[in-house]
């Protein structure tokens, strides 16, 4: 297939598009570089059916493709924070633009969407049916109801115009080739213990979340995409949660750091719990996470220490 892949330069573009062209695709990586690098893709460069395009998806795109993977956001709360308007953009008139794309040339769509549209959720795990509680009107809420829209558009194209779509509900991943200054949790733990600066929490550190690697990650995206499931969201993460507590000892364990804890208040709107009900991408692609948070941790810190020794 020949397949687009729109934040292709971004952590998880990068990734997905170096595991298409190994299964034999030609991909077409689109990226404005407002947070995705040239150097996550370098090493694709050598690839034949590798195409880069610099372009951003509020405009429009005219090519010919038959799969597109709309990955095309900011997704850390310091990067979509710093340009919401932006933000909100890219989540509905970039959707409106690749939705359109993949109308016009019959292409299988997949959205690339968040757990964060379940807001500071108010039951736990998070089932696909869960509607949410989102504040409309917070700092987040460009991402989450940008996301939330983004998911109305694409049921609203299939249920309008047949188009075939997938939906991920992505919750939090990790991995190599996220940036330095990423602005999330791991990244930024790991960064601040390697270069001996205390750990930032925010609140009292108890607040959860579920931390998915992101082999395993990419593997949910190929079997949802591949797969005739039908026509509905599908959660996508690792439903073991972990305190922020229990994530900062570990890191200052596996990095060997003498970094202190240092506590902030709570952000505005930020989620208390987040863990995924996986029971759909168990049952109906046969995927679940295989990676332990320890394996993970470590091969992140790896990635890291070289980032910061190249300076």
């Amino acid at each position: 297939m020949r397949i687009l892949v729109t934040g292709g330069a971004g952590f998880l573009g990068s990734h997905l598009s170096e595991r298409l062209l190994a299964m034999g695709h030609s991909v077409i990586c689109v990226d404005n570089f407002y947070t995705g690098s040239r150097k996550n893709i370098e090493h694709l460069r050598d690839f034949q059916d590798f195409e880069i395009l610099r372009h951003d998806v509020t405009f429009p795109l005219y090519i010919e493709v038959d799969g597109i993977f709309n990955l095309a956001c900011p997704a850390s709360p310091v990067h979509y924070q710093r340009n919401p308007v932006q933000t909100f953009k890219t989540n509905v008139h970039g959707v409106i633009n690749m939705l359109g794309l993949a109308k016009r040339t019959g292409a299988r769509f997949f959205q690339a969407s968040t757990s964060e549209i379940y807001g500071d959720p108010e039951i736990s795990p998070q089932s696909e049916e869960y509607w949410g509680n989102v504040n409309p009107i917070g700092i987040r809420s460009c991402y989450d109801e940008g996301k939330r829209a983004a998911e109305t558009l694409t049921f609203d194209y299939h249920r309008q115009y047949g188009l075939d779509i997938r939906v991920a509900r992505i919750f939090n991943t990790y991995g190599p080739r996220m940036a330095l200054n990423d602005g999330r949790v791991i990244s930024n733990f790991i960064v601040q213990a390697l270069k001996g600066m205390p750990l930032t929490i925010y609140g009292d550190g108890n607040q959860t979340r579920s931390f998915c690697y992101v082999d395993d990650l990419i593997e949910g995206f190929i079997k949802l995409f591949f797969t005739d499931i039908g026509f509905f969201p599908v959660n996508l993460g690792n439903p073991s949660p972990c305190t922020m507590n229990e994530l900062a000892n570990r890191v200052l364990k596996f990095t060997s750091s003498e970094s202190k804890l240092a506590y902030h208040p709570l952000p505005s709107d930020d989620p208390k719990q987040r863990e995924p009900d996986i029971s759909k991408a168990r049952n109906l692609l046969r995927w679940s996470p295989n990676t332990s948070l320890d394996d993970g941790l470590l091969r992140t810190i790896s990635y890291f220490s070289e980032l910061i020794k190249e300076g």
